[in-house]
């Protein structure tokens, strides 16, 4: 039986954070509900589509998740449950952010099947947090955290974020060290990304550089600067020396776990494994065909709930051409790199008869190690996006 991740989407959130560009949005108990079961008819409608395929992974993404009930998540689990074959070790994730948490719900997630929890720290830091737009502070955080692993969960992600307003490597590294200390299975470290569309675009731009004079409304508290590409990247390197000296590896640019821990979901999409998502504005790949959701609530809702229309969108037979591309920057973002062998068996051809001019270029530029496998070297990772740009065609 072929496998398959689905990814069910939530855009629900508290509030949106200033540096946020996803499609997420607050909302009130009766369009939480509305959405819930139009997402359930969506799912009934379509799961007839993969009878053939065992789901390997769920992720519950958002938005906050956690922002539904725990009888609404419960909900969505039955529905999937209904509808797909579950393989046994299945890993099932839910994105929580502190403070939509308490233990209560927590257990109704555990009775619900899932299994791995995502919490979004972000900083351990107040004021940080406040500069973010985040809802919680430093302890709700670690009060969530223990709650999770009360109600059972012991595979816990903690994310983290690198390169703040008013952050400097010490400041970071400290909170670094206080996630470690808490032991989760596996952790994500990632840099700010000032997106457009965001408030943190507004008030930095690209150059990082704050707006005075330009922007009227800006915090009294923001910082003049973003940190510099050299405290950026000095962040970058020790978060990797200093979780691998507390027992994790890094199987992925940003992500480090504890052997046997690693996201099997997200893994799922580095190596262009099938996927289907469910909900406002999520993305499928099937068999190499593409397509996302309508991202208009108005419109999901509708034809949910009048069972006629199409909420898919963006519809894309993938050439060869385009495999190809995906599977050497999707690929290169985990640590093995892209194997030989995976993309013979893939593809039918060498990947030096399709890459080999590339990847001795990026090999005589330090980026690139050749051999069973093509990695980025260290150096390959600090500008990775101009490596995975050199194999589109």
């Amino acid at each position: 039986m072929k496998k398959i991740g689905i990814y069910v989407h939530v855009p629900f959130c508290v509030r949106k954070c200033f540096y946020c560009d996803f499609l997420s949005f607050p909302a009130g108990e009766k369009e939480r509900e509305r959405y819930v079961s139009g997402l359930l008819r969506e799912i009934n409608k379509e799961s007839a589509r993969y009878g053939k395929y065992e789901v390997e992974s769920v992720f519950l993404g958002g938005g906050t998740p956690t922002v539904l009930s725990g009888g609404q998540i419960g909900r969505i689990m039955d529905g999937l449950r209904a509808g797909f074959s579950f393989g046994e070790e299945a890993e099932i994730t839910i994105e929580a952010n502190p403070g939509t948490v308490d233990i209560e719900k927590l257990e109704s997630c555990r009775r619900a099947g899932i299994n791995r929890i995502s919490i979004g720290a972000q900083s351990l830091d107040d004021g940080e947090l406040a500069l973010l737009g985040r809802v919680h502070s430093a302890k709700d955080f670690l009060e969530a955290y223990g709650l999770a692993g009360k109600a059972g969960f012991r595979n816990v992600n903690v994310d983290i974020m690198a390169a703040l307003p008013g952050q400097n490597p010490e400041s970071y590294l400290n909170g670094l060290k206080r996630v470690i200390d808490l032991g989760p299975a596996h952790i994500s470290a990632y840099s700010l990304m000032v997106e457009e569309g965001t408030p943190f675009y507004e008030w930095y731009g690209e150059d990082g550089k704050r707006k005075d004079g330009i922007v009227t409304h800006l915090p009294s508290a923001l910082p003049s600067a973003l940190p510099t590409e050299e405290e950026e990247r000095e962040m970058y390197e020790r978060t990797g020396e200093i979780l691998e000296a507390g027992g994790y590896y890094r199987y992925e640019i940003s992500n480090y776990a504890r052997p046997g821990y690693e996201c099997r979901h997200n893994i799922r999409y580095w190596r262009r494994g099938d996927y289907a998502g469910f909900g406002l504005g999520a993305s499928s790949m099937v068999e190499n065909v593409r397509w996302k959701n309508s991202a208009d609530m108005g419109n999901y809702l509708c034809c949910m709930e009048e069972g006629s229309g199409d909420i898919k969108e963006e519809r894309c037979v993938l050439s060869i051409g385009d495999q190809m591309e995906e599977f050497m920057f999707l690929g290169l973002r985990m640590s093995e790199g892209v194997g030989k062998k995976d993309f013979y068996n893939a593809f039918g051809k060498s990947l030096e008869d399709v890459y080999g001019e590339i990847i001795e270029k990026l090999c005589a530029q330090g980026l690139l190690t050749d051999g069973d496998s093509v990695r980025l070297t260290p150096y390959g990772r600090d500008i990775s996006n101009y490596v995975m740009a050199e194999f589109l065609q």
